[in-house]
């Protein structure tokens, strides 16, 4: 063993250890390495580099697509939208449990309703479970960013599935991510992977080639593998959305929660009331403001009553909160409100609180166990309360202000008259509840002398929205300000609020204020508060006449103590009967002339005084304001250095060169030259700029789809840089709630019966309208009937249409365009093309993407999609035109003119149709000229030739239709059950479900039509016509011949050979004749032989299958009796239902 050689090593020729090694030699993959062939991989024809090339460049255009300008908010985006749709028993829900044990450690139990949770530092994801529902589909498809598409491996693609793509197709695709699961039930390996590679082909055909497809295999412990989901989450958190049409110019929101806010006693007296109801939700799209109309599918148009933001209840890590790059646990966070996150589930108007288990304290052991959930705790410490709530507040110490002494307590039942009593006395005494001030101040006096003790307040007591500052009001004397700005706006309001009520009213309620005192100190059981009322009003007068608080609000309002003759007669205001000015302090104060008694009139024009205008005949004044004229010369520039920079005392004002030569008029000629070659200069540098030197310019370099993303992004980075300092409630004001916040909104006249058939497994959508969808018109589409759709669309059949946000039926006319001449109707759709759709409706804009459906209900076999299509025009006056044929007969026959009948009905009908174009069934055309006074509705008209009383004469003419005004909005979410809503029905079917025969008119049976056929008549024509004809075009008759001819007379006599030549031939044809004959004996019994070879055989195959069929049916007895005795055996086939 030692003598034998060792095996030489061999250094890797590829691989990443060859890459490496190679990159660190400076022999990368750049030079090809040794060996390299450069034609190696080079296509071997021209054409199919040709057809390559030409494949590349389709895709990459492909990939393009017209730029959108993004409005979703950088810094606070809204939650990514994920759909899981797929039928049922695929696996929903054990997904979504599974994602949201992935992102947030948190194990559901049940899945209702948007599940909101963080993913990553910059992403929220909304996790939606879909139903099978065809509405929920419809709603889902138009907000949906990602969809989550789930199929059966153990079964594949459902007619549920292709629905929804077709759905998606319709409203704007976002992007699909394909999940197989149940591929455990599949054993065999190699099955396994050819499924796979089948289904992953007809999922690529469906979406595009390369879509993503995951696989799940197996559930452990009611989840899927933790490595499978992981892969499947990662691939989530870094996906990249662009925004779709629709959604980028509409506001919308994803409801997570509702709430009913109409009074419990109105529903309890009128249960079938309009509610209020308040929906919340994270606001995607565009802003939006309370005046703008929203839609919720499936419930109908509703107005908003107010909308508010609320606080984020699932914020994003701040940069402060989370510097790590992983999430921590503690930013995990999760938004359920409909699910039953920590056992509190929010369900309509109520909370409820699911704790596992029994309600006690006590475990399985007997020991003392913790409470565990948010909800378990909020259920044990009720069950700690031992004293009521009125309890508590009976032994509650309050404090009026912080520097009292005394606590106020709640007295006995002797003064629990005092709330009726306070809201008596703020009826009726109007002046005593302004002194706030002074009661506070009494207040304040008999506190500190400890009057009042524990005997609580003793005046009403009145709210105050803003409180002084401590220094004033620990002190009686205040100084006020006369301006707002001297002591702020608070202080100011506060102030007029206290003086409200008694400077408004008159002086002499005081004074019945003063007098009803002493009356009631007499009675024994007043208040306390209604002691010596009058000496406290009069204490109260006394402070307000020392303080001067006395305010006119005359002063307050004009700005002025004058009277209105005062005013009038133009007397000082600093003159107010002797009384000192209070204002002289104002910055601003009001001259007026000296006081004048001669009374002004009312004049157009002002008097012209003429010693004011002596002041323009100044020539240095003139001079001083030439220049500011365009006529006037321009003022010269000051004096500049060497440099060209003008000194800084010119520049300042503060030097005037006084002995400098005077250069008056060379210097402005100077100064005009300079200021136009200056402006000169800068147009030829913008110039350049532009066109001369595209270096400098960033978007020259671009192709034209780069610098339209380029030009979107400088415009919302300026739109973003206008609203940078404004405040927010007015920039709410300005643009309405943008995209991203948690908004409160808050609709009326709500069906009632969304609240009672709520249903959190039903998604709930609110969309916002723009102005022009907000109104009802003819609506003209282009719409194809699907290929998968069996039956023919007719025309006034009911269809149900999905365009924008609403659903709803309507009557649709189907047409064409003519030859650009006329849009004729069609009564049904054309095969594999699209027409044209008129039908009545809420206006959509142009490029609006739809889809129509015969029947929203799961019980339908078969594809429910039955057409599809995109809004062209919205015009109010649509003109359809109808093909009318007019049929009748002649009765009246005159060479070129006929008189017809059975046409119209009434010589009127006959005016209106003068002069149409007329023909018979033969091609002979005519024209209507004139009415016939009998019988009604026959006319006289003339035609190219002689018509025959047999022939029919026909009117082809258009007539004019309108679509029907029927408008019928599915509200799918108002009912019990959410698929079983019915809209108009055909007369077919209303009659098949009542059981009601179609009634048989007796025009409308098909009856044997016998038409005799008609028998001609020779033509004759007379023997002197004939005479006068030319030889060409006489009759020619031919008498037939009674002797022979001369030809059947005469013999043929044959020469020798003649007769030997003929001879020969005969022989030749009769051996000829006799070797066909004996090849078609020998062929017929080769035939003969081969069908009785073949019969044979056959009757062998027919018994080995007689064999095999007695076989397979002993089986199957036997295995049906072996099921039958063990009690039902396990069927390896899965079953599925429709």
């Amino acid at each position: 063993m030692e003598d034998k050689a060792h095996k030489a090593h061999h250094a890797a020729q590829s691989g990443a250890k060859a890459e490496k090694k190679a990159k660190s030699k400076g022999k990368g993959k750049a030079d090809h390495g040794k060996g390299y062939n450069e034609k190696a991989f080079a296509p071997k024809s021209g054409r199919k580099a040709d057809r390559q090339g030409r494949r590349t460049a389709e895709k990459d255009q492909t990939r393009l697509h017209v730029p959108l300008v993004n409005r979703t908010p950088e810094d606070e985006p809204p939650p990514v939208i994920i759909a899981i749709v797929g039928p049922p028993g695929v696996g929903k829900t054990t997904l979504v449990k599974s994602l949201v044990r992935r992102y947030t450690k948190h194990t559901l139990s049940e899945v209702k309703g948007p599940i909101t949770v963080v993913a990553g530092k910059k992403r929220r994801l909304t996790f939606v479970e879909c139903n099978n529902d065809l509405n929920s589909m419809i709603d889902i498809g138009k907000i949906a960013d990602l969809v989550l598409l789930m199929i059966d491996g153990s079964f594949g693609f459902e007619m549920e599935t292709f629905e929804f793509l077709n759905i998606l197709q319709a409203h704007g695709f976002p992007k699909v991510i394909g999940v197989l699961t149940h591929l455990d039930l599949i054993k065999k390996l190699s099955t396994q992977r050819e499924t796979k590679k089948q289904l992953k082909k007809r999922f690529w055909t469906e979406i595009y080639q390369g879509a993503k497809l995951f696989y799940l295999s197996g559930v452990l412990n009611g989840r899927y593998p933790d490595s499978e989901i992981q892969n499947l989450s990662r691939f989530i958190s870094v996906m990249k959305f662009r925004p779709l049409v629709f959604r980028n110019s509409h506001p919308y929101l994803l409801v997570d929660r509702l709430q009913d806010l109409t009074p419990r006693e109105l529903v309890r007296t009128t249960p079938n009331v309009d509610r209020t109801v308040t929906l919340y939700g994270y606001l995607r799209g565009t802003n939006i403001r309370e005046t703008t109309k929203v839609h919720v599918p499936g419930a109908g148009d509703l107005s908003i009553k107010s909308m508010a933001r609320l606080a984020d209840p699932c914020p994003l890590p701040t940069a402060d909160s989370e510097k790590r790059r992983k999430l921590s646990e503690k930013q995990k966070l999760i938004h359920a409100p409909m699910s039953d996150v920590g056992g509190v589930m929010y369900d309509k108007d109520a909370v409820y609180i699911n704790v596992p288990g029994n309600f006690t304290r006590k475990g399985e052991d007997g020991e003392e166990a913790d409470a565990q959930g948010e909800g378990e705790r909020m259920v044990m410490d009720l069950q700690d309360v031992t004293h009521t709530l009125a309890d508590k507040l009976s032994q509650s110490h309050i404090r009026l202000l912080g520097t009292s002494t005394a606590p106020l307590e709640i007295a006995g039942e002797d003064e629990e008259d005092w709330a009726d009593d306070d809201e008596d006395e703020e009826e009726e005494t109007n002046d005593s509840e302004a002194d706030e001030e002074d009661d506070v101040s009494e207040g304040d006096e008999e506190m500190d002398a400890g009057d009042i003790g524990d005997r609580g307040r003793t005046a009403p007591r009145r709210p105050q929205s803003l409180s002084l500052p401590t220094s004033i009001s620990k002190s009686h004397e205040v100084e006020y300000a006369e301006s707002d700005s001297d002591l702020g706006d608070g202080l100011l309001d506060d102030q007029s609020g206290d003086e409200a009520g008694l400077e408004f009213g008159d002086e002499d309620g005081s004074d019945d204020d003063l007098e009803g005192g002493p009356e009631e100190e007499d009675d024994e059981e007043a208040p306390r508060w209604k002691s010596d009322l009058a000496g406290r009003a009069t204490r109260s007068f006394d402070l307000r006449s020392k303080s001067k608080r006395r305010k006119d609000w005359s002063k307050l309002i004009y700005g002025s103590e004058c009277t209105p003759h005062e005013v009038v007669f133009g007397k000082n205001a600093d003159i107010n009967d002797g009384q000192p000015v209070e204002d002289e302090d104002e910055l601003f104060t009001i001259k007026r002339p000296a006081e004048s008694t001669a009374e002004v009139f009312d004049q157009t024009k002002e008097p012209i005084n003429l010693e004011s205008l002596a002041a323009w005949e100044d020539e240095e004044m003139l001079d001083s304001i030439r220049h500011l004229f365009i006529t006037g010369e321009p003022k010269a520039t000051p004096v500049q250095d060497e440099h060209g920079d003008p000194y800084e005392d010119d520049a300042e004002g503060g030097f005037e060169d006084l002995e400098a030569p005077t250069t008056a008029a060379p210097t402005n000629e100077e100064t005009r030259e300079a200021e136009l070659a200056a402006k000169k200069e800068a147009l030829k540098r913008k110039f350049d700029e532009q066109y001369d030197d595209p270096e400098e310019d960033p978007t020259a370099d671009m192709d034209f789809y780069e610098q339209k993303k380029d030009e979107m992004a400088r415009q919302l980075a300026l739109n973003r840089a206008e609203f940078e300092g404004v405040d927010e409630e007015t920039r709410v004001m300005v643009e309405g709630h943008r995209a991203g916040a948690y908004v409160r909104i808050e609709l009326e006249n709500v069906p009632c019966e969304l609240v009672e058939h709520f249903d959190p497994a039903f998604p709930i959508i609110v969309g916002g309208l723009l102005p022009a969808e907000e109104r009802f018109g003819f609506i003209q589409v282009r719409i194809k009937r699907h290929r998968w759709y069996t039956r023919t669309l007719k025309t006034n059949d009911p269809l149900i249409f999905s365009v924008g946000w609403r659903r709803f039926q309507s009557l649709p006319i189907y047409s064409l365009d003519d030859h650009s001449i006329r849009m004729r109707m069609l009564k049904y759709t054309p095969e594999h093309m699209h027409c044209y759709a008129t039908f009545y409706g809420p206006v959509s804009l142009p490029g609006t993407g739809f889809c129509a459906f015969n029947s929203l209900d799961d019980k339908v076999p078969g594809f429910r999609v039955s057409a599809s299509g995109v809004v062209l025009d919205i015009d109010r006056s649509v003109k359809i035109v109808k093909k009318l044929k007019l049929t009748g007969t002649p009765y009246k026959i005159f060479k070129n003119t006929a008189f017809v009948k059975d046409m119209f009905n009434s010589a009127l009908e006959v005016a209106k149709f003068e002069g149409a174009n007329i023909r018979t069934v033969s091609g002979i055309r005519g024209q209507i000229k004139k009415a016939q006074a009998k019988p009604d509705g026959a006319f006289r008209a003339t035609f190219e030739d002689k018509v025959l009383m047999s022939d029919i004469v026909f009117l082809r003419a258009w007539y004019s239709i309108l679509p029907r005004k029927f408008y019928n909005p599915v509200t799918s979410l108002l009912l019990a059950d959410k698929g079983e809503w019915r809209g108009m029905r055909l007369t077919g079917q209303v009659r098949r479900a009542e059981g009601l025969k179609t009634p048989l008119g007796v025009n409308s049976t098909y009856k044997v039509v016998d038409r005799p056929s008609r028998r001609f008549n020779p033509l004759k024509i007379p023997r002197k016509l004939q005479a006068n004809l030319p030889y060409a075009s006489k009759t020619k008759v031919t008498r037939s011949q009674s002797r022979p001819t001369y030809t059947q007379k005469r013999a043929v006599v044959l020469e020798p050979e003649e007769r030997k030549a003929i001879s020969l031939i005969q022989q030749i044809r009769a051996l000829r004749k006799d070797q066909v004959s004996r090849r078609r004996e020998k062929q017929g019994e080769r035939k003969a032989a081969h069908r009785k070879k073949a019969e044979a055989t056959e009757s062998k195959r027919e018994d080995k299958k007689r064999e095999e069929r007695k076989e397979y049916m002993r089986l199957a007895g036997q295995k049906a009796k072996r099921a039958s005795e063990g009690g039902g055996g396990r069927n390896s086939k899965r079953s599925r239902h429709d």
